[in-house]
């Protein structure tokens, strides 16, 4: 247990920190299945609508600090080609 005031504050902002992270890490698996599952049945519109909803979170996850540019970049290509080769 925390001893110091600081330390503390710490704990509590970790706590909230974590739990708030889970959320945006869960969403991104759950998105990326969602495409990864378009593209399996080979529903080339359903895939293209995955995308782009991927798309457009994967960089709000940027904006907020939960990926990197070039992570967010990474998963976005290896999706977008998965997506292309239907």
């Amino acid at each position: 247990m925390a001893n110091h005031k600081s330390s503390e504050k710490r704990a509590r902002q970790t706590l909230v920190k974590t739990e708030r992270n889970r959320f945006y890490k869960t969403r991104i698996k759950n998105i990326t299945k969602d495409v990864l599952s378009a593209v399996e049945s080979a529903d080339k519109e359903k895939a293209t609508v995955a995308m782009k909803v991927a798309n457009k979170y994967f960089h709000h996850c940027v904006s907020k600090g939960i990926l990197t540019k070039g992570t967010a970049a990474r998963k976005v290509s290896r999706l977008q080609v998965k997506v292309n080769a239907i």
